[in-house]
């Protein structure tokens, strides 16, 4: 929503402003000119790009406009079944673990928290940690880099639409300026016709230039941004995970390793502690993983 106001406020001062300055609207309207702009650009786009990145781009545009990112009960959700799988391993053992990380599609852990298993990066993510600590030979420190450079290439894969809007942003004026030349060359071959003709020719072809540095720093440039600040903070649930892995990793107990991780969430959407230790440790999922608890309880 937050977008589509700044559209509109962007498009009205500009044609406003242009009407109150006496200009008529209809002069601007040089579809040609546009298509010109936008096709060359479209078509530079899809060279310069891989068809993943491509498609990604579009994803990337709506997630932008949409303002996609991980809400708090989405971070709520990431640390429940952090916490159930440290319980588990603790509780349990390795074996009991085991079960979920192998075939997290049937786990209760996973599915009881659709955030986590609707994403199969993510869950990837977890698992493929949750083994390294399950075998038992890997050091925290070496873990750690370890995630870090696959957080880093993660953040390089989703940043790529950033990046290719970003050069496209970059090209457009001067795909606007091309639009220009070729109408004033279309102008030039009516130079024998009257001073109004010509005059609207003209016209016409600056409209190109107009267009392609409008397109620009009015749109393209803009949403690029958007994406990457839409991207980086859907990156924030993995810092999340590295921290309260590496401190579960280090010794401390599940409810410590997890106050490591709330740490890392964004202060405007942070959990408290009462937060997590209500809407947590006291879940659903939690009862869930630790049955074998729950009847002791009932039996005591």
């Amino acid at each position: 929503m937050g977008s589509l106001i700044g559209f509109i406020i962007a498009i009205g001062s500009l044609l406003g402003g242009y009407a109150a300055l006496g200009g008529h609207l209809t002069v601007l309207w040089q579809p040609w000119e546009f298509v010109i702009i936008g096709g060359t650009a479209l078509g530079i786009f899809i060279v310069g790009n891989t068809m993943r990145t491509v498609r990604d781009t579009g994803r990337s545009i709506v997630e932008a406009v949409l303002g996609n990112v991980p809400k708090r009960q989405h971070y709520l959700g990431v640390l429940e079944v952090l916490y159930a799988l440290m319980r588990e391993l603790r509780s349990k053992g390795r074996s009991d673990v085991e079960k979920h990380i192998e075939d997290p599609d049937n786990s209760e852990i996973f599915q009881k928290v659709p955030y986590v298993a609707k994403d199969p990066e993510m869950r990837a993510f977890i698992c493929d940690y949750f083994r390294l600590i399950i075998v038992g030979n890997a050091r925290p420190h070496e873990v750690e880099q370890l995630m870090d450079e696959e957080i880093q290439t993660i953040a390089h894969e989703r940043l790529m639409p950033y990046l290719a809007l970003g050069a496209i942003a970059e090209a457009l004026p001067a795909l606007g300026i091309v639009a220009a030349v070729l109408g004033v060359i279309k102008a030039m071959g009516a130079i024998d016709q009257s001073p109004q003709i010509l005059g609207a020719l003209i016209g016409a072809a600056l409209v190109g230039t107009f267009g392609g540095i409008f397109l620009s720093y009015g749109v393209v440039a803009p949403i690029s941004g958007k994406i990457r600040t839409v991207r980086e903070r859907q990156l924030a649930p993995y810092i999340l995970i590295k921290q309260t892995l590496i401190a579960s990793m280090n010794g401390a107990v599940p409810q410590i390793a997890l106050e490591y991780g709330r740490k890392t969430i964004p202060a405007h959407q942070r959990p408290t502690i009462d937060d997590v230790e209500d809407e947590v440790i006291s879940s659903p999922v939690q009862a869930a993983a630790k049955p074998g608890e729950n009847a002791q309880r009932s039996a005591a």
